[in-house]
């Protein structure tokens, strides 16, 4: 069965990769921002973490099978993903200044991985989802000193993650602990996503399509 990747995180690619599925990869085209003030706006109220992964994760993967449809038989994945530490809520830094200033707060503290994930099934024209959330606590190391947070930032990997740390690369020494699955730091729960697909009556298995 073919599967459609609504996103262009290569740490989502990688994860799909090592699971062995290669698949299309689409981009979703939503204005994040826009959609969740939009959203907030009808509800009267800021969407919590899980509300606003989930939501984020459904536009996303809704988006690419809606373009999909007329000619695609398979499942579209799409996924959001925030950080919390400290009951505040962190996306993507963007900025070197924003990383530097995330990982001095991190450091030495325990934060939360907010993971949305929606699969939807895409057979004869008609479409049927699913929609759930994942989350991992990350524990960072306390003796990161700041001439090690500098050269980190400056390779550019935190930038366009969420909460400026990624656990699968460089990243991954200056922390000390996670807590959940492992794959919902990285981009999206791979164990989630299979309960997921059973949900929608596929077989996860089914999905394998690239050589060992």
């Amino acid at each position: 069965m073919d599967v459609c990747l609504a996103s262009t995180s290569p740490a989502r690619l990688m994860l799909m990769r090592q699971v062995g599925i290669e698949p299309r990869l689409a981009s979703p085209g939503v204005d994040e921002e826009a959609a969740v003030e939009q959203r907030e706006a009808e509800l009267g109220r800021p969407l919590t973490p899980d509300e606003h992964v989930s939501f984020l994760a459904r536009e996303k993967a809704k988006a690419v099978a809606v373009a999909l449809a007329d000619d695609f038989e398979g499942i579209v994945i799409g996924g959001d993903s925030m950080f919390e530490l400290d009951a505040v809520v962190y996306g993507k830094p963007h900025t070197p200044e924003n990383a530097i200033a995330r990982w001095r707060e991190m450091r030495g503290k325990t934060g939360t991985l907010h993971s949305g994930h929606c699969v939807i099934r895409v057979q004869d024209g008609s479409l049927t989802r699913a929609v759930h959330t994942a989350s991992a606590t990350v524990s960072f190391a306390a003796d990161v000193t700041d001439d090690e947070i500098a050269a980190y930032v400056a390779t550019g990997e935190p930038l366009n993650v969420a909460g400026a740390f990624t656990v699968d690369s460089l990243g991954a020494p200056f922390i000390e602990r996670v807590e959940g699955d492992p794959s919902t730091v990285v981009g999206m729960s791979l164990s989630t996503i299979r309960r997921m697909v059973r949900e929608l009556g596929v077989e996860w298995t089914s999905l394998w399509n690239r050589a060992s």
